[in-house]
């Protein structure tokens, strides 16, 4: 018997592939790299974060998370300022760069799902929202690695 799971995975597959999100480290023209898109994002919601914070946060390992911040800080999205709360570890935070490219690229994100959804009633997208939602804060769960949301 074929589990509803493997619905869910080939939908999920059949998503990924799509232009609508970020895929893998492609960058759109004039849009993130999916890796800064989602270091921006993070340190939006959160607020100014060290390496060792980003890495329990992202589940990455801090040589990945070192090449990331140094590309995104030689981009100008992020700079290194020391701890706002007094610790020893310098924290990145999003520069006005940085949040102007995080806009536009949610912007153009959130236009294209309105042209995909233009005929889904508002309850549809709404419910839709909530069970992705939910979808992911079970991952994070399982994780162990929440997401803040604003």
């Amino acid at each position: 018997m074929v589990r509803p799971t493997s619905d869910v995975e080939y939908e999920q597959m059949l998503l990924s592939r799509h232009g609508l999100v970020h895929h893998r480290n492609v960058r759109r023209e004039g849009g993130l790299e999916r890796s800064a898109y989602i270091l921006l994002s993070r340190i939006r919601v959160q607020g100014p974060m060290s390496i060792g914070e980003l890495s329990a946060a992202l589940g990455l390992d801090t040589s990945t998370l070192n090449r990331q911040t140094g590309a995104a800080m030689r981009s100008g999205l992020v700079d290194r300022i020391p701890d706002p709360d007094g610790g020893m570890a310098r924290k990145f935070r999003i520069t006005d760069k940085g949040a102007s490219l995080l806009d536009d690229e949610r912007e153009r994100t959130v236009d294209n799902l309105d042209r995909v959804m233009a005929d889904w009633s508002d309850e549809d997208i709404a419910g839709f929202a909530a069970y992705l939602k939910r979808f992911n804060t079970d991952i994070e769960r399982l994780a162990g690695r929440p997401w803040p949301r604003p």
